[in-house]
């Protein structure tokens, strides 16, 4: 007896599930470039390469599929925490770094597989340009809320030494941080360092530190050195369009 139409569609989906989540995990581990379509492939149990091109079109394509998926989650989680924030006037830089951070963490509860932050980790070390292409500014809504409200709650704070410093809190040491708590948690032996209670909020006081800490002198100067370099450039960049 042949397989109803019910049955071809749910065995497709198990079949399109199971090579998303083999795939993110070895990106995870080994980078795009490290992974071929027959590691995905095998490491799914398929038979032949046609089922992740059947599905996806090709790696980069499942890998964008990837990407926007675990974006698109945290963004609403995001968001739905800053509206609480909003709504109860609780927005401080310790709420407003919960809200920033959290919802990576989340999004492994919630999918139940603890990948997604080292596969991001490592778009960003090796792939830039193709994470930036592949969420569009479409998935940051939340992110740019967030750094909105830091700016307010940091109004000493320089603008571009706060930029570099979200940049640093939210992604490059945020990023090490939290991979290294989803490479842990995805472990079967854990590291020590997070089995205490209190280790992801004395991590949020240290990135909370890296945000609030005064800028010395020297980096002042910097900055202010640099800045009339920014407006010509800026102004030129202007006149050149202009013309």
């Amino acid at each position: 007896m042949a397989p109803s139409v019910k049955t071809l569609r749910a065995d497709g989906i198990e079949t399109r599930a199971r090579l998303k989540e083999e795939a993110q995990r070895l990106f995870a581990l080994r980078g795009i470039d490290g992974v071929s379509v027959q590691d995905i492939v095998s490491a799914a149990e398929q038979r032949n390469n046609a089922s992740l091109r059947y599905y996806f079109g090709n790696k980069l394509e499942l890998a964008r599929e990837l990407v926007v998926d675990g974006a698109r989650v945290i963004d609403e989680i995001r968001q739905a925490m800053l509206d609480v924030l909003e709504r109860e006037g609780n927005v401080t830089l310790p709420s407003v770094l919960d809200a920033l951070t959290l919802p990576l963490l989340e999004l492994s509860e919630r999918t139940g597989q603890a990948t997604y932050i080292r596969l991001i980790a490592n778009l960003q070390l090796n792939n830039r340009a193709f994470l930036r292409e592949a969420l569009e500014d479409k998935w940051n809504a939340g992110y740019k809320r967030c750094f909105a409200h830091l700016a307010r709650l940091l109004p000493d704070m320089p603008a571009p030494i706060l930029e570099q410093r979200l940049t640093l809190a939210g992604n490059i040491y945020g990023n090490a941080v939290w991979a290294a708590w989803e490479s842990s948690k995805d472990s079967e032996d854990p590291s020590r360092f997070w089995e205490r209670s209190y280790t992801i909020s004395n991590v949020m006081d240290t990135l909370q530190g890296v945000l609030e800490a005064p800028p010395s002198a020297r980096t002042l100067a910097l900055v202010e050195a640099e800045l009339p370099a920014r407006k010509a450039t800026a102004g030129a960049t202007t006149r050149r369009k202009k013309a």
